[in-house]
């Protein structure tokens, strides 16, 4: 049977909320004191770095599920940048109308509050989470932020297709106020450490010749350096299952004056850098397969952004059809 995997970065799905609220004059609250009503029940707020974390845009969040419902409908996908479970449920429910029957995601290190999870329509075996995982040279901190979740995918009668594991790699962003130079020079380390035990897991976790995926935001494009720790497991190469994607739509012509746009169709992710440098088109968003999947790949295709900042995401969406 043909079984569609694939793998979107959300761009922050969020349940916070913007509320409003009734202020009048109310001397008998103190004098001068104001009286604050609001319409629904008691609110939450989380911040970060001092301010409110904010509900996802209500229109990008329909344009994100649209993507999912009218285009990839994929059977597993593998979702990144999302708050928490509840979250991830509610918009299963209210934006996808309930297409997935399984969700999975374990709350991971992130201090932004953005986990990892998954959708499937396949039956979901066990859940793992790796968020506690360390790296030799730094026995005293976790290396993942936003976990490597291991999910076993099931057959309808219960037997085993695959494992799936999810993750985001640290990103390339430096805080304004830190050196750039050396604030890039610790993502890539991060990386790299996030890659190597990536494969260390990996190889623990799945028997040789084990059927599984790695997919996800890898913050990377598939040749980099910092990547190829991880592309080997227990001497196996993976496989690269976007390397001949193919687009839903032709990309958006460059901006005249910034470039000639992307090389190849194989691109998820652009980067518009300050000055006179153009914009950069790269595969961060990435499938991998194990050697015995790798010669059931059928198809893979990339769903492509109609604007350059991107379609309800900075992320353009990505899966792959296996014929298991």
């Amino acid at each position: 049977m043909a079984i569609t995997v694939g793998t979107f970065n959300l761009n922050n799905l969020f349940s916070r909320f913007n509320f409003q609220a009734t202020v009048a004059d109310d001397p008998s609250v103190s004098a001068g004191g104001l009286e604050m009503t609001f319409a629904e029940g008691d609110v939450r707020v989380r911040t970060f770095m001092g301010r409110l974390v904010r509900q996802k845009d209500p229109g990008d969040t329909e344009t994100i599920a649209r993507r999912i419902r009218e285009v990839m409908n994929a059977d597993v996908l593998a979702v990144q940048e999302v708050e928490h479970i509840e979250i991830l449920k509610q918009f299963n429910r209210d934006q996808l109308g309930g297409l997935y029957g399984h969700v999975a995601l374990v709350e991971g290190n992130d201090p932004r509050l953005i986990d990892v999870g998954v959708l499937s329509k396949l039956p979901i075996g066990a859940i793992t989470s790796h968020q506690t995982a360390t790296h030799p040279d730094d026995s005293e901190t976790r290396v993942f932020g936003r976990d490597l979740l291991q999910v076993e995918i099931l057959k309808p009668d219960g037997a085993r297709l695959f494992s799936l594991y999810n993750t985001h790699m640290k990103s390339h962003f430096v805080p304004f106020h830190e050196d750039q130079e050396e604030g890039a020079a610790r993502a890539n380390a991060r990386r790299r450490r996030q890659a190597e035990t990536t494969a260390r897991i990996i190889s623990r976790q799945e028997r040789k010749g084990a059927n599984f995926i790695l997919l996800g935001d890898m913050n990377d494009p598939p040749d980099s350096e910092f990547l190829a720790p991880m592309l080997t497991v227990d001497g196996d190469p993976l496989t690269n299952g976007l390397a001949g994607a193919q687009e839903t739509r032709p990309p958006k012509p460059e901006t005249p004056g910034q470039g000639d746009g992307p090389a190849t169709p194989q691109w998820t992710h652009r980067f518009n850098p300050p000055g006179a440098e153009p914009p950069r088109y790269e595969l961060f968003d990435q499938v991998w397969l194990s050697k015995g999947l790798a010669p059931r790949l059928q198809s893979a295709s990339i769903d492509r952004r109609t604007r350059h900042g991107g379609d309800g995401s900075d992320h353009d969406p990505a899966w792959v059809v296996l014929d298991l």
